[in-house]
């Protein structure tokens, strides 16, 4: 079970009517959006401008693409969480050797780590934007205000916890996609950009990227944990008709969920590249987030620049909170131990706030942290898909064919990408 019991579970709808209406839905909705956040950190950032500044409307197709297979890969996350009432790490845990247990724990807390380090540099990069703050001092503050977040979880439950990421989403909806009211993209060049091709090996290698690094392994992790953490397993009694019925009134809201909250990271990801390809296609040096920020503000004034910048705040301070919850919950579910998110928060901030005190570049850190990011990917993607299709896991909920199909060549073409990423970096082509 999960490392951090909701007190919600009072608070959840009921689901003992045979239909829900739409206002019990909309009160289930939440855990996805959470973990969409993944979805708009600041590495995503510095992706999808540098793609629109290079490449125009190429890529648009890349970005579609990714968030179909966002949404299938989440929503077994969520299916795994609510059929089982166990996490992913927790499952894992149960069925690996403690050895095997104790390596697969290692890797999950480097890409935990590597993670946090790309959000709260994101998050310091932005204050300096807005402010010319010291990026240390400004790494601080990141940390010390999703250190505040993170206590709404422990101290105001789940759906506390949700409500403050959701507002943070918002505000990074705005920030990013705002602009295209100053800026608007050519729709027909967008509509053309939905055709997969490219512009040459280097948008090859950007395209790779965008695909590659989508997928983020701890939102893999996450999400199965937020749904147990918000429902538990109160939806489970004793009459079998019964926990059908009440399973899957959950499981359509969370089909409802996820959508929306990845329909939603997804446009925020293509307006930027929109935004990129309308105003700053041919712009040199927008392929590190001060640049992108800089060439925003000389084509389209100092405001829109302040919003992109407030933007990239919102989406550093909400992505370093879901990372340590996520932390958190691997760190449960492999070793059996429970740590207070806010000290996990603070001994966790500690390798982020060394690498900015040393001087290091900000945007190589970002792509270092990338790459390391790409070694977990597919121990988080495949395991997942095999627990789904497992019926003496998930029982009548196992993953349809079709289901298992999508997620064979979804997994296949994420961890091939990543492969080549890691390759391309490593051998010094990327």
């Amino acid at each position: 079970m999960s490392s951090q019991p909701s007190p919600q579970h009072s608070t959840t709808p009921s689901l003992h009517k045979p239909a829900m209406d739409k206002r019990r839905i909309v009160m289930l909705l939440g855990p996805a959006f959470v973990a969409a956040v993944a979805y708009v950190d600041p590495g995503n950032v510095a992706a999808n401008i540098t793609a629109g500044a290079r490449y125009g409307y190429t890529l648009v197709w890349v970005l579609a693409l990714s968030n179909l297979m966002a949404v299938v890969i989440q929503y077994q996350s969520a299916k795994l969480g609510l059929v089982t009432g166990q996490s992913l790490p927790t499952l894992l845990g149960q069925r690996l050797s403690k050895p095997a247990r104790l390596a697969f724990w290692a890797q999950a807390e480097l890409v935990a780590a590597a993670t946090d380090l790309a959000e709260i540099i994101g998050g310091a990069i932005a204050l300096h934007l807005l402010t010319g703050m010291p990026l240390l001092t400004g790494g601080l503050i990141i940390g010390a205000i999703s250190m505040a977040i993170l206590m709404l979880q422990e101290h105001r439950g789940q759906h506390s916890f949700e409500k403050a990421i959701i507002a943070l989403l918002i505000i990074i909806t705005f920030g990013f996609m705002g602009a295209l009211f100053v800026a608007p993209p050519d729709w027909s060049a967008t509509a053309a950009g939905m055709i997969p091709r490219f512009a040459g090996r280097d948008s090859v290698l950007v395209a790779a990227s965008m695909l590659g690094a989508t997928v983020m392994p701890h939102a893999i992790y996450l999400h199965s944990s937020l749904v147990t953490d918000r429902f538990g397993t109160d939806h489970l009694t004793g009459d079998e008709a019964g926990n059908h019925s009440r399973l899957s009134h959950l499981l359509h809201a969370t089909r409802i969920d996820v959508v929306w909250a990845l329909v939603l990271a997804g446009a925020v990801n293509i307006a930027l590249l929109l935004l990129a390809a309308a105003a700053l296609s041919g712009v040199e040096g927008t392929d590190t987030i001060e640049g992108a920020h800089h060439a925003i503000t000389m084509t389209l004034g100092p405001v829109i620049g302040a919003i992109f910048a407030i933007g990239l705040l919102a989406s550093g301070l909400a992505s370093t909170s879901v990372g340590a919850y996520a932390g958190s919950e691997i760190m449960a579910g492999l070793l059996h131990i429970n740590v207070p998110l806010v000290v996990r928060r603070a001994i966790t901030m500690i390798p982020a706030l060394l690498i900015i005190a040393s001087g290091v570049e900000p945007t190589w850190a970002l792509v270092l942290s990338q790459v390391v990011l790409s070694f977990g990917i597919p121990l988080a993607i495949i395991p997942l898909a095999h627990y789904c299709a497992d019926t003496s896991i998930m029982g009548r909920y196992a993953d349809s064919k079709p289901l298992r199909l999508a997620a064979i060549v979804f997994a296949t073409i994420i961890v091939a990408l990543n492969a080549l990423l890691i390759y391309l970096t490593l051998t010094g082509q990327a």
